[in-house]
């Protein structure tokens, strides 16, 4: 049988096969290089003067240097911008900084607000809440200063992140609006001597609690050493919260424990997702 005829053989294959061989001619024998340049010149795509040798590599373009505050804004907008799988959480995101900034804008303290002013926006003000049960719920987007809500906001886009892809968009704005009444509830009758409270600390701990609960009913949905990894990273930024409320006087704990009781209660007692993404183990 007679050997086959190499320009033939280079004949069959495409351009980017002939230039990818022309370019990195020094990986094989020399008369692979040559008879690439040859039918590239044959095909016309390279002029007839240049030697049947290697084809130079196309230059490499550094990518330009960004400054810290493009990769701010950049890091900033992918937070609190909606895309596919992540939609609630800078709804709820908005929501909130929204109300902080039409608060400011009427006057009120921007780091300091007086009780007065919060009771004024929707507080969880005991001798208000039982003829005006819309403040368990408005509550949860009032907050008592640019470093509350910082606070508060930060631990929101982590658990969003973490979770709306895995949980849904919808169980979860479900899940933080019912932690949220659930935790104002539990602080209103747990303050006996009376309170003022604002945040969204209680609904985002309802959070912990649905992600926690869908977690033990759809196991299956990671492999076991991300099911594993998930569940300690979620006890442990529970535990860290829970500590850090102990510590801080101002902080109301009851509205963090009734948030996670109810948001636990809800990933149990809700049917599974159709969306639930498969397992890839």
């Amino acid at each position: 049988m007679s050997a086959p005829d190499p320009a033939a053989l280079f004949a069959q294959k495409t351009d980017a096969e002939l230039l990818y061989l022309a370019q990195h001619a020094h990986q094989y024998p020399p008369v692979v290089g040559q008879a690439a340049v040859r039918e590239l010149q044959r095909r016309g795509l390279i002029p007839d003067e240049l030697p049947a040798g290697p084809l130079p590599r196309p230059a490499e373009v550094p990518a330009p240097e960004l400054s810290a505050g493009t990769l701010a804004w950049r890091a900033l907008r992918g937070v609190s911008w909606p895309r596919p799988g992540y939609r609630v959480t800078p709804l709820l995101l908005w929501l909130n900084v929204l109300v902080y900034l039409a608060m400011v804008a009427t006057g009120v303290h921007a780091w300091q607000p007086a009780g007065a002013d919060l009771v004024r926006w929707g507080s969880n003000f005991s001798p208000l809440t039982p003829t005006q049960p819309w403040r368990l719920l408005t509550s949860c987007f009032v907050h008592g200063g640019a470093a509350h809500l910082l606070l508060n906001m930060a631990s929101l886009v982590f658990l969003g992140l973490l979770a709306e892809g895995f949980v849904g968009g919808r169980r979860l704005v479900v899940g933080y609006l019912l932690s949220g009444v659930g935790g104002s509830l539990l602080s209103w009758y747990w303050h006996s001597q009376g309170l003022n409270s604002v945040g969204a600390s209680g609904a985002i701990f309802g959070w912990y609690g649905l992600l926690l609960a869908t977690l033990v009913r759809r196991p299956a949905t990671f492999t076991r050493t991300g099911r594993y990894t998930m569940l300690l990273f979620v006890f442990y930024l529970l535990a860290s919260s829970l500590a850090g409320g102990l510590q801080a006087h101002t902080t109301d704990n009851a509205a963090h424990v009734g948030g996670l009781l109810t948001g636990s209660l809800l990933g149990l007692l809700a049917p599974p997702s159709a969306s639930s993404r498969p397992n890839m183990e």
